[in-house]
């Protein structure tokens, strides 16, 4: 019996009857302990999105100033998961869960979070709704991003090889330039004049740069875009859906997985709680900030018993290779 099989069956196991069938946040979940977890900030949305800019204006800043080596491999090894921290938070705002206002969502997480790494907002909620909908079915229109996992080393190496050296960003420039929707949806189409709107808010970004005298690092900006960001998203993707218990089982603890990753992992890899993602999931109207009350929530009723702890993305790396 393969691993996963063993651990699905030891889950099931494990739980009660009722637990056997999918699990829904009205039978686990008090209406005080929902109502608290789907409370949105618009003080704590405002520090993850000026937060992710501060970053990312004092890391090119960083190597504008101080150019080297070193401060270039800095840059390229922490700016992903601030162009990740930017995608995260425009799939927030794509539930409407990170600021309390519907205009605030739309506004911020287009021009703030979507534009400046090359997505859209609007076909970006609309592709991602797809796959909540169908998460556990062969349906999922994300299931070809981690449904051939585990593989073998040879096949990892080749998709790292082809991310970092830049030919996966090449192949995602060439998509959105023809009129695709987002570079984290299956949206074919996106909104009006978006490729205009992803070019004028580069032009802005450029413009910031080159006033704080680092225009230069704009180029270093799209460089990590086009390489080592490729790498985390895949990663992020592994780390969410790949080789879970069972891909094609409707209950959430079967089909998603939550990553217990120590903090530096998530400040690299999985800013603003995207590692719990099981929990998204679960109640996808959650804020990200929330998500790590919902996890201990769930974890003290026993919902989560029975189920392996996955406790780092070294882990995750070794759950995607076959044996």
């Amino acid at each position: 019996m393969s691993k996963r099989a063993l651990q699905k069956e030891h889950f099931k196991k494990s739980t009660s009857k009722r637990d056997e069938e999918q699990m829904k946040p009205g039978d686990v979940l008090t209406v005080e302990e929902r109502e608290l977890l789907l409370q949105r900030s618009d003080v704590q949305a405002w520090i993850h999105v000026l937060g992710a800019w501060t970053l990312i204006f004092g890391i090119l800043m960083l190597v504008g100033y101080f150019p080297s080596v070193f401060t270039l491999l800095l840059a390229w090894i922490v700016l992903p998961g601030r162009q990740l921290s930017l995608a995260v938070l425009m799939h927030e705002a794509g539930h409407g869960s990170l600021f309390k206002t519907k205009s605030l969502n739309a506004w911020v997480g287009q021009w703030l979070c979507a534009l400046p790494t090359l997505g859209d907002l609007e076909s970006y909620a609309r592709g991602h709704a797809s796959h909540h909908r169908f998460a556990g079915t062969r349906e999922d229109p994300d299931l070809p991003n981690y449904g051939a996992y585990p593989i073998n080393k040879r096949s990892l190496y080749r998709k790292w090889r082809r991310d970092l050296t830049g030919q996966t960003g090449l192949k995602l420039l060439i998509t959105l330039a023809s009129g695709a929707g987002s570079q984290m949806s299956k949206e074919t189409v996106g909104t009006k004049n978006l490729l205009a709107k992803q070019l004028f808010v580069h032009f802005v970004f450029a413009s910031i740069l080159l006033a704080l005298g680092v225009g230069w690092t704009w180029f270093v900006w799209m460089g990590v875009f086009l390489t080592s960001y490729m790498w985390v998203v895949r990663l992020r993707q592994v780390g969410e859906h790949a080789v879970v218990p069972d891909s094609l089982d409707p209950d959430v603890r079967m089909n998603t997985r939550t990553v217990e990753a120590p903090l530096w992992q998530r400040f690299l890899v999985a800013p603003n709680n995207v590692n719990f993602h099981l929990e998204h999931h679960f109640m996808a109207g959650v804020p990200c900030y929330n998500l790590p009350k919902l996890r201990a929530l769930l974890r003290s009723k026993g919902c989560l018993d029975g189920l392996t702890n996955v406790t780092g993305y070294g882990q995750v790396l070794k759950l995607a290779v076959a044996e």
